[in-house]
């Protein structure tokens, strides 16, 4: 079975329909949280994520944010300003949506969280102290997170007493091997200094992860955001991928 893995969507219409496009063969689908934030899509892109095969999504905290699960004062101000834009265009129907949304669950071999396991939410995982923490929050081997909108492989194999980082390659496969977190990257606001939208391939049968980019649109998204008037900081680091 593939498992198309998605994270930080960040309401980029546009970004996730070339990923779909690109990924093509995918029996399902896990959202990692953060279907929206950011972008100018929020409603469309819940709507889609919706019609999604074999669906397993999970709440972020802009999700969360938005549906007032989260004070929006711990976030800074452009991400504020996102939030409050996001607030007064999302419907009744999406609002709903976002609400029923797990913060955490477990598929086969797979602990699943936005943020990390000792906080779903809201704990970015960038460093190895953190990481080799948080080996101690999951009894699965593997965890996949978002939230940091970077593609990471953490390891921590049965010897080792502090975690090991690698950064994939672009377009590049990893063999699964007891315990590791990984993180696919951010769908809609990639942060490590390139633009392509970011996500991975799951087979489960041989237990690789391949770690994909994809070329879209920016300008269009770019576009899109300046219309209804969105911070002209995420409108840029858009093309810069950080």
């Amino acid at each position: 079975m593939n498992y198309l893995v998605l994270s930080d969507i960040h309401a980029n219409l546009t970004a996730l329909k070339a990923v779909l496009e690109d990924a093509k063969d995918y029996d399902a689908v896990w959202v990692l949280g953060d279907i929206v934030g950011y972008g100018p899509d929020p409603n469309e892109c819940i709507e889609l994520v919706k019609t999604l095969p074999n669906l397993v999504c999970l709440l972020g905290n802009h999700d969360a944010a938005v549906i007032d699960q989260i004070n929006q004062i711990t976030f800074n101000p452009t991400a504020q300003q996102a939030i409050h834009w996001t607030r007064s265009v999302i419907t009744q129907g999406n609002l709903d949506y976002l609400r029923k949304l797990p913060d955490s669950t477990t598929v086969g071999e797979i602990t699943l969280v936005h943020g990390s396991p000792r906080e779903p939410i809201w704990e970015y995982l960038l460093d190895i102290r953190n990481a080799t923490e948080n080996f101690e929050y999951f009894d699965t081997p593997y965890c996949f997170i978002g939230h940091t909108h970077l593609p990471t492989i953490f390891t921590l194999q049965n010897n080792q007493t502090r975690a090991n980082l690698s950064v994939p390659e672009k377009n590049s496969q990893f063999k699964l091997e007891p315990r590791a977190i990984l993180n696919p990257g951010s769908v809609g606001q990639p942060r490590d200094r390139d633009p392509r939208a970011a996500y991975a391939i799951f087979d489960q049968e041989n237990m690789i992860v391949q770690f994909k980019r994809v070329k879209y649109n920016i300008e269009d998204v770019q576009n899109r955001m300046h219309q209804v008037n969105l911070p002209l900081r995420h409108i840029q680091r858009l093309v810069e991928g950080w």
